[in-house]
């Protein structure tokens, strides 16, 4: 079992940043594959970026360049740097912990980029 929750979420002009935070419990933090998702009102739930290992990145092709995952295995978290933010960034965000079939969500946080 992983028990994660997010913060630093919040309300942000265009061209802005803000870094995310997912802080994890529970199981071995290190053995499981994590990620950033967000859904915007209306649309589906969809990948933002996702961590494999250490170094290995995958990202979604509209936050390419942007957006940086990142790990602390030391501190249990993960993060998600993002810059250059626009109105359609717009979503809540979740953290995702995966492993195998096992997979855990956290409760979402809300990011608006408005002027």
């Amino acid at each position: 079992q992983v028990q994660l929750v997010e913060s630093g979420g919040g309300l942000v002009q265009p061209g802005g940043s803000l870094r995310l935070s997912c802080a994890a419990s529970g199981s071995p933090f290190s053995i499981y594959t994590m990620a950033w998702y967000r859904q915007a009102p209306g649309k589906q739930r969809e990948l933002v970026a996702r961590l494999i290992g250490t170094f290995y990145t995958d990202y979604a092709d509209t936050v390419k360049g942007r957006f940086a995952i990142s790990r602390d295995n030391a501190k249990n978290t993960v993060y998600l740097q993002m810059n250059k933010l626009t109105p359609q960034d717009t979503a809540v965000y979740y953290c995702n912990a995966a492993r195998g079939e096992d997979s855990y969500w956290g409760q979402g946080t809300q990011v608006t980029v408005s002027s």
